[in-house]
Protein backbone atom coordinates (compact mmCIF):
# COMPACT_ATOMS: atom_id res chain seq x y z
CA UNK A 1 0.00 0.00 0.00
CA UNK A 2 1.04 3.41 -0.74
CA UNK A 3 -0.90 4.90 2.13
CA UNK A 4 0.91 9.07 0.99
CA UNK A 5 -0.90 8.11 -2.15
CA UNK A 6 -4.70 8.06 -1.19
CA UNK A 7 -6.96 10.36 -2.05
CA UNK A 8 -10.69 10.09 -1.07
CA UNK A 9 -11.16 10.37 -4.84
CA UNK A 10 -15.16 11.58 -5.83
CA UNK A 11 -16.48 10.88 -2.55
CA UNK A 12 -17.72 13.85 -0.02
CA UNK A 13 -19.64 14.16 3.40
CA UNK A 14 -22.35 15.35 1.54
CA UNK A 15 -22.65 18.45 3.77
CA UNK A 16 -21.58 21.72 4.06
CA UNK A 17 -18.42 21.46 6.40
CA UNK A 18 -20.27 24.31 8.99
CA UNK A 19 -22.45 21.45 8.96
CA UNK A 20 -20.22 18.63 9.87
CA UNK A 21 -18.59 20.76 12.56
CA UNK A 22 -21.87 21.58 14.35
CA UNK A 23 -22.49 17.63 14.38
CA UNK A 24 -19.32 16.52 15.29
CA UNK A 25 -19.28 19.44 18.40
CA UNK A 26 -22.92 19.42 18.95
CA UNK A 27 -25.38 16.84 17.50
CA UNK A 28 -23.34 14.06 17.83
CA UNK A 29 -22.41 13.95 21.27
CA UNK A 30 -26.54 14.55 22.58
CA UNK A 31 -27.09 11.64 20.29
CA UNK A 32 -24.05 9.40 22.26
CA UNK A 33 -24.83 11.04 25.43
CA UNK A 34 -25.59 8.43 28.28
CA UNK A 35 -26.96 11.52 30.74
CA UNK A 36 -30.29 12.27 28.09
CA UNK A 37 -31.61 8.77 28.08
CA UNK A 38 -34.98 10.12 26.41
CA UNK A 39 -35.25 8.76 22.70
CA UNK A 40 -37.19 11.89 21.67
CA UNK A 41 -34.66 14.23 22.29
CA UNK A 42 -32.11 12.21 20.14
CA UNK A 43 -34.50 11.56 17.52
CA UNK A 44 -35.17 15.44 17.42
CA UNK A 45 -31.21 16.40 17.02
CA UNK A 46 -31.00 13.76 14.31
CA UNK A 47 -34.07 15.40 12.06
CA UNK A 48 -32.58 18.99 12.88
CA UNK A 49 -29.19 17.40 10.96
CA UNK A 50 -31.35 16.14 8.09
CA UNK A 51 -32.18 12.68 9.28
CA UNK A 52 -35.56 10.58 8.68
CA UNK A 53 -37.15 9.37 11.01
CA UNK A 54 -40.04 7.77 11.83
CA UNK A 55 -42.37 7.77 15.08
CA UNK A 56 -41.66 5.79 18.20
CA UNK A 57 -38.15 5.64 17.14
CA UNK A 58 -36.00 4.11 20.53
CA UNK A 59 -32.59 5.29 20.58
CA UNK A 60 -30.49 3.98 23.55
CA UNK A 61 -27.32 5.61 25.13
CA UNK A 62 -23.91 5.31 23.39
CA UNK A 63 -25.39 5.33 19.81
CA UNK A 64 -22.92 7.07 17.25
CA UNK A 65 -23.77 8.14 13.40
CA UNK A 66 -21.39 9.55 11.18
CA UNK A 67 -23.72 11.31 8.53
CA UNK A 68 -27.55 12.18 9.99
CA UNK A 69 -28.06 13.33 6.54
CA UNK A 70 -27.28 10.13 5.41
CA UNK A 71 -29.70 8.13 7.50
CA UNK A 72 -33.25 7.05 6.84
CA UNK A 73 -35.46 5.41 9.91
CA UNK A 74 -38.66 3.47 9.78
CA UNK A 75 -41.36 3.08 12.25
CA UNK A 76 -40.90 1.42 15.61
CA UNK A 77 -37.20 0.57 15.24
CA UNK A 78 -35.26 -0.04 18.28
CA UNK A 79 -31.46 1.10 18.40
CA UNK A 80 -29.75 -0.61 21.34
CA UNK A 81 -26.24 0.83 23.11
CA UNK A 82 -23.46 1.42 21.77
CA UNK A 83 -24.82 0.36 17.76
CA UNK A 84 -22.46 2.46 15.18
CA UNK A 85 -24.09 3.57 11.85
CA UNK A 86 -20.99 4.19 9.95
CA UNK A 87 -22.44 5.86 7.29
CA UNK A 88 -20.43 7.13 4.35
CA UNK A 89 -23.19 6.21 1.98
CA UNK A 90 -26.47 6.32 2.66
CA UNK A 91 -28.57 3.71 5.60
CA UNK A 92 -32.05 2.59 4.97
CA UNK A 93 -33.56 1.27 7.92
CA UNK A 94 -37.79 0.34 7.27
CA UNK A 95 -40.29 0.02 10.01
CA UNK A 96 -40.27 -2.85 12.72
CA UNK A 97 -36.35 -3.21 12.66
CA UNK A 98 -34.54 -4.08 15.92
CA UNK A 99 -30.39 -3.01 15.93
CA UNK A 100 -29.43 -4.51 18.80
CA UNK A 101 -26.29 -3.45 21.33
CA UNK A 102 -23.37 -3.51 19.27
CA UNK A 103 -24.02 -3.24 16.07
CA UNK A 104 -21.97 -1.85 13.68
CA UNK A 105 -23.26 -0.81 10.71
CA UNK A 106 -20.59 -0.26 8.24
CA UNK A 107 -20.70 1.31 4.60
CA UNK A 108 -17.63 2.13 3.90
CA UNK A 109 -14.16 0.01 3.23
CA UNK A 110 -11.17 0.39 1.18
CA UNK A 111 -9.63 -1.20 -2.00
CA UNK A 112 -6.77 -4.06 -0.20
CA UNK A 113 -5.99 -4.45 -4.10
CA UNK A 114 -5.20 -1.59 -5.37
CA UNK A 115 -1.53 0.44 -4.27
CA UNK A 116 -3.89 3.67 -3.36
CA UNK A 117 -5.87 1.89 -0.78
CA UNK A 118 -9.06 3.74 -2.70
CA UNK A 119 -11.71 4.21 -0.60
CA UNK A 120 -15.03 2.42 -1.42
CA UNK A 121 -18.68 3.04 -0.04
CA UNK A 122 -22.12 1.58 -0.84
CA UNK A 123 -25.05 1.65 0.66
CA UNK A 124 -27.23 -0.43 3.55
CA UNK A 125 -30.62 -1.40 3.68
CA UNK A 126 -32.57 -3.25 5.90
CA UNK A 127 -36.18 -4.38 4.92
CA UNK A 128 -38.94 -4.29 7.83
CA UNK A 129 -38.94 -6.46 10.29
CA UNK A 130 -35.24 -7.81 10.54
CA UNK A 131 -33.64 -7.82 13.83
CA UNK A 132 -29.65 -8.04 13.57
CA UNK A 133 -28.56 -9.36 17.05
CA UNK A 134 -25.89 -7.98 19.60
CA UNK A 135 -21.94 -7.58 17.90
CA UNK A 136 -22.99 -7.85 14.39
CA UNK A 137 -21.77 -6.16 11.62
CA UNK A 138 -23.19 -5.80 8.39
CA UNK A 139 -20.50 -4.35 5.32
CA UNK A 140 -20.95 -2.24 2.43
CA UNK A 141 -23.29 -2.69 -0.06
CA UNK A 142 -25.32 -5.72 1.79
CA UNK A 143 -29.30 -5.41 2.20
CA UNK A 144 -30.60 -7.69 4.80
CA UNK A 145 -34.27 -8.99 3.84
CA UNK A 146 -37.49 -8.39 5.44
CA UNK A 147 -37.81 -10.84 8.78
CA UNK A 148 -34.05 -11.64 8.38
CA UNK A 149 -32.37 -12.32 11.33
CA UNK A 150 -28.75 -12.00 12.03
CA UNK A 151 -27.61 -13.75 15.24
CA UNK A 152 -25.07 -13.20 17.98
CA UNK A 153 -21.73 -11.41 16.73
CA UNK A 154 -22.24 -12.37 12.67
CA UNK A 155 -20.49 -11.06 10.27
CA UNK A 156 -23.21 -9.94 7.05
CA UNK A 157 -20.99 -9.37 3.98
CA UNK A 158 -23.25 -10.66 1.33
CA UNK A 159 -27.14 -9.85 1.38
CA UNK A 160 -29.32 -11.88 3.57
CA UNK A 161 -32.81 -13.68 2.02
CA UNK A 162 -35.74 -12.64 3.95
CA UNK A 163 -37.27 -14.69 6.73
CA UNK A 164 -34.10 -16.48 7.25
CA UNK A 165 -31.73 -16.96 10.15
CA UNK A 166 -28.12 -16.32 9.71
CA UNK A 167 -25.40 -17.18 11.77
CA UNK A 168 -21.40 -16.82 11.49
CA UNK A 169 -18.49 -15.03 10.22
CA UNK A 170 -19.34 -15.06 6.74
CA UNK A 171 -23.35 -15.17 7.84
CA UNK A 172 -24.32 -18.49 6.72
CA UNK A 173 -28.50 -19.62 6.23
CA UNK A 174 -29.18 -21.79 9.40
CA UNK A 175 -32.90 -22.30 8.84
CA UNK A 176 -35.96 -20.48 7.56
CA UNK A 177 -38.01 -17.96 10.51
CA UNK A 178 -41.52 -18.52 11.87
CA UNK A 179 -43.82 -16.09 12.86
Amino acid sequence: MRLDQYTPGTYTPGAAYWKQVLWYFVGSPLVVSYWIPVSDVKVAVLRCFGATIGEKVRIKPGVRIKFPWRLSVGDCVWIGEDAWIDNLAHVTIESNVCLSQGVYLCTGNHDWSHPDFNLKVAPIYIQKSSWIAAKSVIGPGVTIGEGAVLSLGSVAVHSLEPMMIYAGNPAQAMKRRKL
